[in-house]
This record gives structure tokens, sequence and C-alpha cells, in this order.
């Protein structure tokens, strides 16, 4: 299954960026990751573990990164559980941002996953 979420906020979009650019800090605007063991920024092939607030940890690897498009993907497993992960930022209005987040994976992955996905991404372009 595919589903696209989106979110705008009154950050500027380099600001968001920025938090997706850093893996140390998602644990800031995404309440269902508790911590990221990876390197300090992103870069295609980098691998890595983050822990949830509820679960097992999950291993991920970043497929690719395109800093002028302020745009990343990455896939994710636990277990035998996959998803696969599109993530851009763009400038909305004056001085704010949209993310647009495309997730792929198991229907009830995918569906269990949208609610939280949803919320972090609305933390992402907070101001």
């Amino acid at each position: 299954m595919r589903l696209t979420l989106r979110a705008r906020g009154a950050a500027n979009a380099d600001t968001a960026w920025r938090r997706y650019l850093h893996p140390a800090l998602w644990p800031t605007w995404a309440p269902q990751i508790r911590s990221v063991e990876t390197g300090e920024t992103l870069r295609a092939g980098m691998r890595g573990r983050l822990r949830p607030a509820v679960g097992p940890a999950v291993a991920f690897v970043i497929t690719s990164v395109d800093p002028a498009a302020r745009s990343w993907s990455w896939r994710v497993q636990a277990g035998p559980v996959r998803m696969r992960l599109w993530h851009e930022v763009r400038p909305y209005g004056a001085s704010g941002a949209a993310t647009r987040l495309r997730v792929e994976g198991a229907l009830p992955v995918v569906l269990a996953y949208a609610p939280l996905a949803l919320i972090a991404l609305r933390r992402l372009v907070r101001p």
C-alpha cells in the first residue's frame, strides 16, 4: 500500500529541512522516535538504528538525499516488517514550509504508522 501525508506550518523550509538533515534532532519533533543511532548528517548509503517509543529497534538505510530539492528517502525494517519512505520539504506561503511524506509497505503497517507520522510532520513544520 502507498499513502501520502502532508503538513504545512510556519517554520521556514530551511528550518524544517535541517530537522530532517540531522538525525539526532528527529526525537525533538517525532514523538514516535526515542533515539537514533547513526551519523551526524543524512547521506545516501548511511545506515543506522532508531529506537521507537514503543517496540523493537528499527534498522534503516538512507537511499537518497537531495539537499537542493530538500528531499530524501529511506528503507526501514523491524524483523519481517519493511517500509519505504520518501520525504520532501518545500517553501509555503511567505515564510512557511510544506512537507510531504509518501509511505509504502504492508497495509496494516502503513495504516498504523500514518497517525504517528502525521503528528510528526505537523511538529516538523512548527516554528
